[in-house]
């Protein structure tokens, strides 16, 4: 028997500051109609790569071109899918939550559904990472929208790490980090707060990271 080949996607955004994922419901069996993770079957002749199937997979099921997409790993052996041995290879991606339809069911990572095959192991794990890569990398920028003020940018750090971050340590780990750019003459100003002035990710890591300085 053949093994089957897929791809799985981890779609991660922030709903009131709380870390949550994208599902969809399943529309053929195994497991039809249960909340699953977006995944799809590896099409040899369309795919370049695992990488290009799982960019292909969020597109045609959640609608969502990811400028950031990191391969997580892979799970496989026989007993994952009722189907067969099958291996699936993991990539998480990161977005704000204005790009998601309110079609796609957002759940909270600490409070899932029941999930088939390993879903919910999957799941785990790249929160796990996520959260692991966030205290030395500029991952988390990627859940802001466009435009950001830094104290906007701060409540996001606090949100994917579940911890309190002083605000100076934080301000010279993002210049360490040197992934921001400011928007001449943008202000914007958050809560009672004055204006502050708006940032973007630099053009040069669109989709990609900067793990420069030490943790927070």
């Amino acid at each position: 028997m053949t093994a089957i080949l897929t791809v799985d996607a981890v779609l991660l955004t922030l709903v009131d500051d709380e870390l949550q994922v994208a599902l969809f419901r399943r529309e053929s069996e195994p497991f039809n109609g249960q909340w699953a993770l977006p995944g799809g079957y590896i099409h040899e002749q369309e795919d370049d790569s695992a990488k290009a199937a799982a960019a292909r997979v969020l597109l045609a099921k959640v609608g969502i071109e990811s400028p950031y997409l990191e391969e997580f790993g892979t799970f496989s052996g026989p007993a994952r899918d009722p189907r067969g041995w099958s291996l699936t290879v993991v990539y998480y991606a990161l977005v704000p939550a204005s790009v998601v339809s309110s079609a796609i069911g957002l759940f909270p990572v600490g409070a899932l559904p029941n999930l088939p095959f390993d879903h919910s192991a999957i799941i785990a794990g790249v929160v796990e990472r996520v959260r692991s890569k966030a205290g030395y990398s500029s991952l988390p920028v990627h859940l802001c929208p466009p435009e950001f003020t830094i104290p906007q940018l701060h409540a996001v750090y606090e949100a994917v790490l579940g911890e309190k971050l002083n605000i100076a340590n934080f301000r010279r780990k993002l210049d360490d980090l040197a992934v921001l750019e400011e928007i001449p003459g943008a202000m914007r100003a958050v809560g009672r707060s004055r204006p502050g002035q708006l940032y973007r990710i630099a053009k040069r890591f669109k989709g990609t990271l900067s793990v420069r300085g030490r943790g927070l």
